[in-house]
């Protein structure tokens, strides 16, 4: 990612972080983009039906729903007009199933605006449009901002991945609170959603052992709850 001006996440983290500098240097390249695959209501209807399974049970299940399809994901119309039975035997739950449908009408009568208008509106209402929509919440929804719409500055302060990532990457004894990593993750902006896969990653370099050095002294921020082991 790079403005017009050829400002990068990277030389920003630099002038601003020098500890989550060195883990984006560390983890490379930013994939982070805007996805050409599917619609958002396609997005979002993948995003409930891997909700608390593993990605190959999911990806069964939503390659059985698409069989029923001819071949392709099904339109917003389609799933609407799918009984509860069908998509049941398909392997949703009935929670899954109201979900989908609700997602299929919010579509059909615009209470989530088309893709262009979404395109075209702030992060806040996108999210807005889409946790009105039973079963998605704010997660899923920055979910939808970053890997889908491309949105350059979405900080989930709410992922558990991200929270245990700041932990690592700054010596903290315990999780941040979620007010507390936002008020620090501005200094960030306007490359938050970097931000967020860089402490992503701050875990998996941590596992392989590769986890950049701190030099500096850990942040004063608010902890969940406090932990005796140290990062």
């Amino acid at each position: 990612m790079t403005t017009a001006a050829g400002h990068t996440p990277q030389a920003h983290f630099a002038a601003v972080d020098p500890v989550l500098a060195a883990i984006a240097a560390a983890a490379g390249p930013c994939p982070l983009g805007h996805s050409s695959r599917g619609s958002v209501f396609e997005a979002l209807a993948r995003s409930i039906a891997g909700q608390q399974l593993s990605g190959a049970v999911a990806a069964r299940i939503l390659e059985r729903l698409i069989a029923l399809h001819d071949g392709h994901f099904p339109t917003a119309a389609e799933l609407a007009a799918a009984d509860v039975a069908t998509l049941r035997g398909v392997g949703f739950s009935f929670a899954k199933v109201a979900a989908l449908h609700d997602l299929a009408a919010h579509t059909l009568d615009g209470r989530l605006a088309a893709d262009a208008v979404l395109a075209a509106q702030d992060d806040e209402a996108v999210i807005t449009q889409c946790c009105s929509v039973r079963g998605i919440g704010r997660w899923s929804a920055q979910m939808l901002l970053m890997f889908h719409l491309g949105r350059p500055d979405v900080l989930p302060v709410g992922d558990f991945g991200v929270c245990n990532g700041f932990r690592l990457a700054y010596g903290l004894k315990g999780m941040p609170q979620p007010a507390a990593l936002a008020r620090y993750g501005e200094r960030w902006g306007p490359w938050r959603s970097t931000a967020a896969w860089t402490l992503w990653r701050a875990v998996d370099l941590h596992r392989a052992g590769t986890l950049p050095v701190r030099t500096s002294r850990a942040p004063r921020v608010a902890l969940v709850k406090a932990k005796t082991q140290a990062p």
